[in-house]
């Protein structure tokens, strides 16, 4: 096993170098930014910078090159699909970070797991990881992926990230207990190359009996008017009509709805349809897509969330611009990793690279 201190080389600083793939807007990227550095006893400085990105999706680009890299078009976030990639001709990297789509995992769909369009795609991770061997790397999916296929599909891919050379530590991340405003949960997987002596532990909640509300994100400090990407959407008169029943925290199955006022649904009924925020709780979970009724809607005024309001509860701050038309923003954004989550994880994998104490917990997931 390589001791840690043949990484250092005698340098008075370490930065590890960021690739992703499957990047989305830029949770991930800024997470690690926001991280920052973390001292050693040797006076030694671990920190992380994005270095280059892929998704193919056009707008993420955009977005991700101009938060990210300060530019429009940056030579370095590369719009492509993932499976045109020629992987062992990419650059190599110090950390790897790759949060393969979660259509296929999701409990809100089919959940084909492996079998889906999608579910196969975190082999392209593995490949990485295979031909450059990052130090460490990071995955991330939605918490369905343990039970997907019956479970035969999270085990496929611990044994994969396992035998790329990695130990592997998942772990149910409840982000609510971090800090973020919003009821999200995720499966992180962390991998340590298995040369390198260092022991990566889950840091423990942050917010553990504190949860920050949906009210506290959206109002302090407040949006102002002209804020991008905080643009209202044109309620129609009945959707008005109907939100003025439904109460804060309550959804369209609401007791309180007049009849000529509710859905006319059959079968499985969404708890999560025309809901409203609680402003004395954090939101519920913020996602990609959805028809009418799936946008999330402001608890005190009878309206659907502007995407800014959306990006603050995945805790993106307000100079973070979304390039893109207003769905695909907020596509981009319920895709996203909040940022203010995945740092806590950057940082507990800097301050095992440091050999620093910190507070940890048991994972939740055995391998």
């Amino acid at each position: 096993m390589t001791p840690l201190n043949s990484l250092k080389q005698d340098q008075q600083d370490i930065n590890f170098k960021l690739g992703e793939f499957f990047c989305g807007p830029g949770g991930i990227a800024l997470g690690a930014i926001n991280s920052g550095k973390v001292i050693d006893n040797n006076d030694i400085s671990y920190s992380i910078t994005p270095s280059w990105a892929t998704d193919y999706d056009e707008d993420t680009c955009k977005t991700y090159s101009k938060n990210i890299h300060q530019t429009e078009k940056h030579k370095d976030v590369i719009h492509n699909d993932v499976r045109k990639l020629n992987i062992e001709k990419l650059d190599g990297c110090d950390g790897f970070a790759f949060g393969f789509p979660c259509n296929d995992f999701s409990i809100v769909g089919e959940t084909k797991g492996l079998n889906g369009n999608f579910g196969p795609l975190y082999s392209y991770g593995v490949q990485y990881l295979k031909a450059h061997q990052p130090k460490w790397f990071i995955a991330e999916n939605v918490s369905g992926l343990s039970s997907a296929n019956g479970g035969k599909a999270f085990k496929t891919i611990i044994d994969a990230l396992g035998d790329a050379n990695y130990i592997i530590t998942p772990h149910l991340y409840k982000f609510e207990r971090y800090g973020v405003p919003q009821a999200r949960h995720r499966i992180i997987i962390v991998g340590i190359r298995r040369d390198i002596d260092v022991n990566f532990k889950v840091p423990a909640p942050t917010h553990e009996s504190s949860f920050k509300t949906s009210f506290e994100a959206l109002t302090v400090p407040s949006i102002p008017d002209n804020a991008k990407n905080h643009e209202r959407t044109k309620q129609s008169k009945q959707v008005v009509e109907r939100l003025k029943h439904i109460g804060p925290g309550e959804n369209a199955w609401s007791e309180n709805i007049p009849e000529e006022l509710r859905l006319n649904v059959k079968g499985a009924r969404l708890s999560t349809i025309y809901k409203r925020l609680h402003p004395d709780k954090p939101a519920y979970t913020v996602t990609g897509s959805g028809g009418g009724g799936t946008h999330m809607y402001h608890w005190e005024e009878p309206r659907a969330l502007t995407n800014r309001e959306r990006a603050r509860l995945q805790t993106f701050p307000d100079d973070f611009i979304f390039f893109g038309s207003k769905e695909s923003i907020r596509k981009q954004i319920g895709m996203a990793v909040p940022p203010e989550g995945i740092k806590i994880i950057f940082q507990a994998i800097l301050n095992s690279f440091a050999g620093n104490k910190y507070d940890h917990i048991p994972s939740n997931i055995k391998v």
